[in-house]
């Protein structure tokens, strides 16, 4: 999975680093969860949690060292050696892997351009066939008053408006749609939920394929790996309303409002 293969990766080439850092301050919201490590960088992630209420026996419930009201002031490195099976843990794990991944990016030679949409970067001359996988309002918005072909490949059909469900494409025909679209554009909250290493299965090499989203803001080497062009991330501008707007159920576009600016990351 490219989680764990980027987990790995961190492990093995920047342990020492990750070594000297903590975690200062984690906030779940409804939408996002947001983490500010000891070196100032921070990062966020969809929290994508499940909405039913764990009631364990008494004998079963954890408060161990990765527990609500244990996790600041832990070491990044044992939290990505972690192996408790969390929702919760999971989402700051990928908070925290966005965070650390910010430092790397800043620091490294990657090719990135601020201010500037995913969508604006790639190669749209011609009529294309594009597939969204997620109900991106903007691209939808945008795509639609162009002559190309779009599909939404969604779950939910009631995430698209009522204008917008004749490019509607059931989320379980992906296999069908990816091959023959000529640019894909994948929502982030694939790396959450564990679907992305299906969806990149079946798109081929010669492919336009952008993921997107705050979600997406971890090292790009194993995305790039596995096809991705480009990274359309998250740079967090203002920490503490960072914090605020995810605690009052804000959303990535709110981030990008108040506290955030849009950076790609290229496959160069």
């Amino acid at each position: 999975m490219i989680l764990q293969e980027t987990y790995d990766l961190l492990r093995t080439k920047y342990s020492d680093h990750l070594e000297k850092i903590t975690i200062e301050k984690i906030q779940i919201g409804l939408f996002l969860t947001a983490v500010k490590l000891s070196n100032g960088y921070c990062g966020v992630a969809s929290s994508d949690l499940d909405t039913t209420i764990n009631c364990c026996h008494k004998q079963k419930r954890d408060f161990g060292d990765f527990t609500p009201g244990n996790i600041n002031g832990q070491k990044v490195l044992d939290l990505f050696n972690c192996q408790d099976n969390s929702k919760i843990l999971d989402r700051v794990k990928h908070a925290v892997l966005n965070a650390v991944s910010t430092e790397i990016i800043a620091t490294s030679n990657y090719k990135i351009i601020e201010d500037k949409d995913p969508f604006d970067l790639i190669d749209t001359s011609g009529q294309k066939t594009i597939c969204i996988v997620g109900a991106f309002q903007s691209y939808i918005r945008k795509i639609s008053n162009t002559r190309h072909k779009l599909y939404v490949l969604e779950l939910n059909e009631n995430a698209l408006a009522e204008a917008q469900k004749q490019y509607y494409i059931p989320a379980t025909n992906a296999s069908e749609i990816l091959p023959n679209s000529d640019i894909v554009i994948i929502t982030g909250l694939t790396l959450a939920n564990n679907t992305l290493d299906d969806l990149l299965s079946h798109i081929p090499s010669n492919k336009q394929v952008i993921i997107v989203g705050p979600t997406s803001g971890l090292i790009p080497d194993i995305l790039f790996k596995h096809g991705i062009n480009i990274i359309g991330s998250t740079k967090i501008t203002n920490p503490e309303r960072m914090f605020t707007v995810v605690s009052e159920g804000g959303a990535g576009f709110h981030l990008f409002k108040y506290c955030a600016r849009k950076i790609c990351i290229l496959n160069e």
